[in-house]
């Protein structure tokens, strides 16, 4: 079943969906806007795969 994930699948799924979080807004106001979102993309769990999973 789908919902039966072995754990390292499960760890990479929760580090993907971390990074998938916006930044706190005082670091955009601390940057003065340089920096206004996460390195790396957000994605949504629907939409976007994970290439090892």
């Amino acid at each position: 079943m789908a919902r039966n994930k072995d754990l390292p699948s499960k760890l990479r799924r929760a580090k993907k969906a971390k990074q998938s979080q916006t930044i706190p807004s005082w670091i955009t106001i601390k940057t003065n806007r340089r920096i206004r979102s996460s390195p790396y993309s957000r994605r949504s769990w629907r939409n976007t795969r994970l290439k090892r999973d």
